[in-house]
């Protein structure tokens, strides 16, 4: 065999070297991109939902094992502060309403001595003055002590058949004499038979007297308030509207967060203390709904009640349903 032959074989092995390393690397990093990939999306998938879970890289790479092992550090220490966080979250609203309640006590003694006062002294307009925005004040606590027994879960609500259609009767009747004055046009739309909702009265009058007063309050540009009620598949809705100055987009996502009041698109002299329809919205939740908005500035606002409903025939089922869940 020529030194040419040899010279070229050699050169041929040498390139068969090379391609093979080549390979060799390529795979390699081939397989670290696939698994640092398959990583990612499972540190994304955890973080999306919330979930407890852990990161796993089946390898050998000691690099990707302690990355993945500062990963699941990370993670943990996440957990552990959500933990600290919803513990904290819940001794802070107990904590409310133990305040709330106490405060109330001297309150409502205070209360009785300005009525006895008042009757004494009818004359004095300072005492009635005095008087009105004591409570004022009771109504804020007795609000914040609603709102804090709800959050905390103190608050079970007794789920019971409720006819819908007489409810939102009664509690538009209860505004006759307010609309007449303020010369509103009222629009209503409530079928003639009977619709039935999983509810509590008493929470369910309260949503409608907060919705009703705000659009009234609210909407007294427009001189128009509407209730409609109709039904789809599992639920009853129920919509109040206005055609006053409405909500803004700015404003829409944040109306039902605990404290918050508008200042641009509602008057600085008719803002609530920002707790209404927070309330509201987690009696409804409560029953199983929710309350939705949908608002164009100066054009329509409208609240939506979503309820569940029922029929009689299931009414006991739902009602143990519902009655297991707010136990747990």
């Amino acid at each position: 065999m020529s030194d040419k032959t040899i010279i070229f074989f050699l050169v041929c092995f040498i390139l068969l070297l090379l391609a093979a390393a080549g390979y060799q690397q390529f795979a390699f990093r081939k397989g670290i991109q696939a698994q640092l990939e398959t990583i990612g999306r499972k540190l994304q998938d955890i973080l999306e939902s919330g979930s407890d879970e852990k990161v796993m890289a089946f390898t050998d790479n000691k690099v990707l094992m302690d990355l993945c092992g500062q990963i699941n550090r990370v993670l943990l220490d996440r957990q552990k502060i959500k933990t600290d966080y919803r513990r904290q979250e819940l001794h802070t609203k107990k904590m409310l309403a133990n305040i709330s309640h106490d405060i109330k006590t001297p309150l409502t003694v205070i209360l009785g001595y300005l009525e006895i006062m008042r009757l004494e002294h009818a004359e004095d307009e300072t005492l009635r003055k005095v008087e009105a925005k004591a409570k004022q004040v009771m109504e804020l606590i007795n609000q914040f002590f609603t709102l804090a027994k709800l959050e905390a879960g103190d608050m079970a609500l007794e789920l019971t058949k409720i006819n819908i259609g007489e409810l939102c009767r009664e509690n538009i009747l209860g505004f006759y004499e307010l609309l007449l004055q303020k010369e509103f046009e009222v629009d209503l739309s409530i079928p003639e038979e009977k619709m039935f909702v999983l509810g509590e009265r008493e929470s369910i009058d309260r949503i409608l007297n907060n919705l009703l007063s705000n659009a009234i309050r609210y909407g007294s540009d427009g001189k128009y308030i509407g209730l409609f009620l109709h039904e789809e598949a599992e639920y009853i809705h129920i919509d109040i509207a206005d055609q006053g100055k409405g909500i803004g987009k700015a404003f829409s996502e944040r109306v039902f967060d605990r404290l918050y009041t508008m200042e641009d698109s509602r008057s600085r002299q008719i803002q609530g203390n920002g707790l209404g329809l927070t309330i509201a919205r987690n009696l409804a939740k409560q029953m199983g709904g929710d309350i939705l908005l949908e608002s164009e500035p100066d054009v329509r606002t409208v609240f939506t009640v979503k309820l569940k409903k029922i029929c009689a025939a299931k009414m006991k089922e739902i009602c143990k349903n519902y009655s297991r869940v707010l136990k747990n």
